[in-house]
């Protein structure tokens, strides 16, 4: 199974009045775990679509199970469990070097041909990428 951590510093910016994280970041910092993992697996974003198809998000879900605070350092796991026309990934944010999971989440993507917008099978280099794993 392909797997990712992403490291982020938490920002003033990203925190409410109380020096915790505002949820609606956490959404953000699972993109860039994402883009990163695909990157690292030879999958930029930039490439797919150049070759006609995008992965729109059709399905996110997020569980806060502790707060997270300014100046935390994080460790934003990726998780890819499988890959067919539509592509899961499970999350798992935690302090970096510390096990218990604060925030954990699930987005799902869909391959799709830019051109027709309709669901496609994943392209055979994305297939290969997730096979190798």
């Amino acid at each position: 199974m392909l797997s990712y951590v992403h490291r982020h510093r938490v920002r003033y910016r990203e925190c409410d009045p109380m020096g915790v994280v505002y949820h609606a970041h956490v959404v953000d910092w699972f993109e860039a775990a994402r883009t990163e993992a695909l990157r690292e697996a030879g999958l930029p974003y930039r490439e797919l679509e150049a070759s006609g198809v995008i992965m729109p998000v059709v399905d996110l879900s997020v569980k806060y199970h502790a707060s997270v605070f300014y100046d935390d350092l994080v460790e934003v796991e990726a998780s890819f469990p499988s890959v067919g026309v539509r592509l899961p990934v499970d999350y798992a944010v935690r302090r970096a070097g510390e096990e218990k999971v604060l925030i954990s989440g699930r987005v799902t993507l869909c391959f799709v041909d830019r051109e027709r917008r309709r669901p496609v099978a994943p392209p055979d280099r994305v297939r290969a990428v997730f096979e190798r794993e």
